[in-house]
């Protein structure tokens, strides 16, 4: 039985991980979540934002069929409230008088009893709400039990249009949010403050529920909390994992309390961006149905912590490696390569590259002939291995990892057809000097829920040697780049920060310098536009965050 008292009330966090279009899958954790709740005899049990359908469904959203499924699903699942003294509260589309809402639906008493509408609909970075959803109109708290309980939905409590403050004054006793609220670097330190502001606006305790999983490019982390009027956590739900998290309510003095409940630590630094890429490479793989994933495996860093992520996310078993020498490959690297292959205990194979290598090259002999030998050879190579990887991707029905960072992919160095093939990039979005930290991390921490072994999983050596993509004698890569500190602040100040060339030599950058980098980053946004997707972890991924135009004539002035 719920507590059903006027001055208690017991409230469950459902911290799930939907997946976009899966309506019967989602409304299945719906209601073995609701179930739990009923046990533990809660008053209500509050899903995520748009829960139902998975978030963000895109422009699925808008097609009709979705969406009158999608509301068939909730009348469904409303008929589970009927004689139950524990509620729910779940994000849904709702299309009422020819307009589509980002919804909320109280179900209770066996119907949809009440339904809230997203008012500020978000419209930048990674949000397109706008363009799919109306704006609904100022909402007005819902009861539970007696209680006045304001819902604003995600970006509600964001902005500045003063919905928190106006339920406030329309009674609401505690804020209940649920959310759809993406992983980055800088999201969480942003959410606590926003909610400071909120509480301190309304003098209300607030309760912040958030999806967690990977969707496409996006990783939710989950980490949903309880904060009360004072600030003070009352609860602390995990990170990167789902949880039913359960909250208790008293009324005191006419005001609402939560009392202290679970306080779970959350990871932080190269542990969150760690957990992320994990996560998202997991659920990529998980909800489109692959049995596992094949890699290249040069003995470079890039690879190697690839390697160690897909471990951590698969297990050993669904991780298949692949070694694709040619002559220029070091005798360093095929030990590197083998020695980090069997610290991850995967699979693994060598297939040398030289005799397809040299049967392209005999072939285009007579139309090359009289031309020296210059990048198109290297290249060449590059879109061997990404031949021979895909043919194994194809026969086995394993999904191919690429494994090239955004300090590469912002100025180019990566072979369109060659190393950029593949279906999904876990540390697309990682600068190079990050990688570099990510492994050391992880040969110092395993993480709860990896697959992977303990211990030193990348090769010191790995981490140490010069960087190189061995497709000439001793090339390096800072033969024509400058040192990766350096260009990776360069590239931060230019994409993250959008700051001029002026701004950046100012930071003590060489002009010089600054221009090449500036150049390479735009002329090689049509490689971009053709990359795999990959875990967004930054406050600006390329693709759903930085648009720019291919053909784009603009450079800043000296």
């Amino acid at each position: 039985m719920a507590l059903n008292t006027p001055d208690k009330l017991r409230i469950a966090l459902a911290q799930l991980n939907p997946t976009v279009g899966d309506l019967k899958g989602n409304a299945k954790q719906a209601r073995n979540a609701f179930k739990e709740a009923q046990k533990a005899s809660c008053d209500l049990v509050v899903f995520t934002e748009l829960f139902i359908t998975g978030y963000p469904p895109e422009d699925l959203i808008l097609k009709p069929s979705f969406q009158l499924e999608a509301m068939d699903t909730i009348q469904s699942l409303a008929k589970l409230t009927k004689n139950s003294e524990t509620a729910m509260l779940i994000g849904t589309p709702w299309r009422e008088d020819d307009k589509l809402y980002n919804a909320v639906a109280l179900l209770a008493d066996g119907k949809v009893k009440q339904l809230t509408f997203k008012r500020d609909l978000p419209n930048y970075s990674v949000f397109d709400e706008k363009r799919v959803f109306d704006t609904g109109p100022l909402p007005e708290p819902i009861k539970i039990n007696g209680v006045k309980l304001g819902i604003p939905i995600c970006e509600d409590i964001w902005s500045n249009s003063d919905i928190c403050g106006h339920l406030a004054k329309q009674g609401a006793q505690i804020l209940v949010v649920p959310n759809g609220s993406p992983f980055n670097i800088y999201k969480r330190a942003a959410r606590q403050q926003i909610v400071d502001q909120r509480i301190k606006q309304t003098g209300l305790p607030l309760l912040y529920v958030n999806q967690v999983g990977g969707q496409d490019e996006l990783v939710f982390d989950g980490a949903s909390f309880v904060r009360n009027k004072d600030q003070s956590i009352a609860l602390q739900g995990p990170d990167f994992a789902t949880a039913l998290l359960i909250s208790n309510w008293s009324r005191i003095d006419k005001h609402w309390t939560c009392e202290k409940a679970e306080q779970h630590s959350w990871a932080e630094g190269d542990g969150a961006i760690y957990a992320a890429l994990v996560l998202g490479l997991r659920d990529y793989v998980e909800k489109n149905g692959f049995p596992g994933v094949v890699l290249g495996l040069s003995g470079g860093v890039d690879s190697a912590i690839c390697a160690a992520i897909a471990v951590d996310a698969l297990g050993p078993s669904r991780v298949y490696c692949v070694m694709l020498p040619y002559h220029y490959t070091s005798d360093e690297s095929l030990k590197d390569a083998n020695e980090c292959a069997d610290a991850l205990d995967v699979p693994y194979d060598t297939l040398p590259i030289e005799k397809p290598v040299k049967g392209f090259l005999e072939e285009l002999a007579p139309l090359f002939d009289g031309h020296k030998n210059d990048v198109t050879e290297e290249n060449l190579q590059s879109r061997t291995r990404g031949v021979m990887l895909m043919a194994i991707s194809n026969k086995f029905n394993l999904m191919l990892v690429t494994t090239g960072n955004k300090s590469e992919m912002s100025v180019g160095y990566a072979t369109i057809y060659g190393d950029m093939n593949g279906g999904f990039n876990p540390i697309k979005d990682v600068y190079k000097m990050q990688v570099f930290a990510l492994c050391r991390w992880r040969n110092e921490h395993r993480p709860e829920s990896a697959l992977g072994p303990t211990g030193i999983v990348i090769p010191e050596n790995i981490i140490t040697k010069p960087p190189s993509a061995e497709l000439r004698e001793d090339q390096r890569d800072d033969d024509n780049l400058p040192p990766y500190p350096v260009l990776d602040d360069i590239l931060s100040s230019l994409i993250e920060k959008e700051l001029s060339v002026a701004e950046i030599i100012d930071k003590g950058h060489e002009k010089d310098v600054v221009q090449k980098i500036e150049h390479l980053l735009y002329i090689a946004e049509y490689k971009r536009r053709q990359a795999a997707p990959g875990v967004k972890i930054t406050a600006r991924n390329f693709g759903r965050d930085r648009r720019y135009p291919i053909t784009n004539k603009f450079r800043d002035p000296e």
